[in-house]
């Protein structure tokens, strides 16, 4: 499933609804250009934090996945720490496929999603 997200990704960014790069997410994310960020989980715990509350305050969906070395690789770019997703086609399918991803994985999915 995670390798459906990557490719999703990818696709993402030739359509140029992608952008990478701490500054580049920061600004478009103050800029209010951004439908979704992406967090990799390796990335630092500083960069964590500033994008979950600059998020929180803008009201932007986030979501920490995968890691900085196969973001790059997939959207065609060296390590990305922090992709920001500009279309909200885009970002409505990645939230899904990620939300999706991570149900049945242990604590988090509880009180996400009912399985039948």
């Amino acid at each position: 499933m995670t390798e459906r997200i990557y490719s999703f990704l990818g696709l993402a960014r030739k359509a140029n609804k992608l952008v990478s790069g701490y500054e580049t997410c920061e600004r478009l994310l103050k800029a209010g250009k951004v439908s979704l960020i992406i967090v990799a989980e390796d990335a630092s715990l500083s960069t964590k934090e500033k994008f979950i509350n600059a998020c929180k305050y803008r009201d932007v969906d986030i979501r920490i996945f995968g890691n900085k070395d196969l973001l790059g690789k997939f959207i065609g770019k060296d390590i990305r720490s922090v992709i920001a997703i500009l279309d909200k086609g885009f970002a409505n399918r990645t939230i899904q496929m990620i939300d999706e991803a991570k149900i049945g994985c242990g604590g988090e999915a509880i009180g996400k999603k009912e399985s039948l």
